[in-house]
């Protein structure tokens, strides 16, 4: 599925601007961690893109959010391990493991998202250009800041081989790169 098809798409299942910011930055991670971990780019940016599209129809039954996005997908004609991955990344609502290195990235960076964000808006100037990956590690540590973050979620980037500084530093250049279009 090309790019512009999948944004259309998305857009077309989330009217909520902050969902398809958060999709967005979800993507401009995936792409990014992909071409570090030497996959492809697209693919990853695609499960990234489209891993809540879904999100407003179940937000009220967890139990369902990214099943409704893969029967979606599936009809769509999106590659089987891309909505293996959208599935895993709410595997425990929905009963499965996480088990795949697409699967684990994508929950790691789509939660990594909503703290790098948090850190942007504590700043002066709301600005991601202000975030250093330092921030956001210490911001980690802290139980009250962000509290709907999941921080085992995002430490899970030691399962596909990255440590979390490491994680954190290649997520925040992504986001930054994105923060045009993230409207940060």
């Amino acid at each position: 599925m090309e790019r512009e098809r999948a944004l259309a798409l998305l857009r077309e299942h989330l009217k909520d601007d902050r969902l398809v910011k958060h999709c967005l930055a979800s993507e401009a991670i995936m792409k990014a961690l992909a071409a570090r971990l030497g996959e492809d780019p697209e693919t990853w940016g695609l499960a990234g893109l489209l891993h809540d599209i879904d999100f407003e129809a179940t937000r009220d039954t967890p139990e369902r959010h990214t099943l409704v996005a893969a029967e979606l997908l599936a009809h769509e004609g999106v590659p089987e391990e891309v909505i293996t991955a959208i599935e895993e990344h709410n595997a425990d609502a929905i009963g499965i493991q996480r088990a795949s290195k697409l699967g684990i990235a994508l929950a790691s960076a789509e939660t990594l998202t909503g703290l790098v964000v948090a850190v942007a808006l504590v700043m002066p100037d709301k600005k991601l250009a202000s975030v250093k990956p330092k921030s956001v590690i210490k911001r980690m540590k802290e139980k009250d800041f962000a509290r709907a973050v999941n921080r085992d979620i995002i430490r899970e980037c030691e399962r596909i081989g990255l440590g979390l500084e490491d994680f954190v530093t290649l997520s925040v250049a992504a986001m930054q790169a994105a923060a045009g279009e993230l409207g940060l």
